[in-house]
């Protein structure tokens, strides 16, 4: 039986993660007295008593969590911003490459990556990877997301029956280019320069979709929207959690892409839309799934031997 422990059950993420763990018959769910939330000692002995520790906190908080570690044998999971561009960390995007998956497999460190820029790797790696562009292309990224991703405080503001009008409508962010998952997007993906990204909030829950414009002059090599959509294809072939629309869907969609689609889910779509000139990519998943606690699982899955879509909604 896999001992778990997860340190911040309190925010939207760990809330997520512990009702998912609490269903689990491999699992023995570690918990800490509610008044002991915040002793040291109490966490540091749970955190080192455990196989498995998911880390659902603040960045400052995660990095000190770390350091309580004296356990060899703890494996972390954090789904913070801390570690994610960390020497020494996996990225929890098995899907991007066969080198991982198999840093997430042996590694002892793991960072969940961030919602858009999960979204953003889903497309700008493989597109690199296949010789398409690379780290110098002029990378723009446009993101829409429910508002559960802003966390505990964003639900609350949202729910207000008092709040301002403009909520009713999608309200750009980020605004100063300093989104915080900025340093993934450009270390993971290899580029040369940070991408120019504009985040959206709407008003609705769980769900989004990041979008990558492209100008196919651009490209090192010729390409359409005909071999993209196959070459993405064959890049995703065989993964469980990835899936890439054919042309019959993308059809289907009738000339709109709702960000909602998949929410309540953990898996992903990838969408190849536009014209042979201006091309656009599309990643849609759940922000609360694929994007923060379902990734948080499925890697669990992949570091300990488990099936990799064990306690996930495809």
């Amino acid at each position: 039986m896999l001992k778990v422990f997860v340190d911040g059950n309190r925010g939207t993420t760990g809330l997520n993660v512990s009702e998912r763990l609490a269903q689990r018959s491999d699992v023995t769910l570690l918990t800490i007295d509610p008044e002991k939330r915040k002793d040291p000692a109490e966490r540091k002995r749970l955190i080192n008593s455990a196989d498995i520790v998911f880390l659902c906190l603040p960045d400052d908080a995660a990095r000190e969590a770390v350091a309580m570690i004296e356990n060899p044998a703890v494996r972390v999971i954090d789904a913070s911003t801390a570690h994610r561009t960390a020497l020494g960390w996996a990225y929890g995007l098995p899907e991007l490459s066969p080198e991982h998956r198999q840093a997430i497999e042996r590694g002892r460190r793991v960072a969940v990556p961030g919602c858009h820029a999960s979204g953003f790797a889903m497309l700008a790696y493989p597109l690199m990877a296949m010789g398409y562009t690379d780290g110098a292309y002029p990378f723009t990224i446009f993101s829409v997301t429910g508002f559960t991703g802003g966390g505990s405080k964003m639900i609350a503001e949202y729910g207000d029956v008092m709040r301002p009008t403009d909520y009713e409508t999608p309200r750009q962010y980020a605004l100063t280019q300093n989104h915080k998952h900025l340093p993934e997007m450009r270390v993971v993906n290899g580029l040369s320069q940070y991408p120019a990204f504009s985040p959206v909030v709407g008003d609705f829950p769980r769900g989004m979709v990041v979008t990558v414009p492209l100008y196919a002059k651009l490209f090192r090599r010729p390409a359409s929207v005909s071999t993209l959509r196959e070459d993405f294809a064959e890049y995703y072939a065989g993964q469980r959690m990835v899936r890439v629309l054919g042309a019959a869907e993308v059809n289907a969609l009738d000339g709109y892409l709702g960000a909602n689609k998949l929410a309540g889910h953990d898996s992903a779509e990838i969408i190849v839309t536009g014209n042979d000139e201006r091309i656009m990519l599309h990643a849609r998943f759940d922000n609360l799934g694929k994007g923060a606690s379902g990734a948080a699982m499925q890697c669990m899955n992949i570091m300990t031997g488990a099936p990799e879509t064990e306690g996930l909604t495809i």
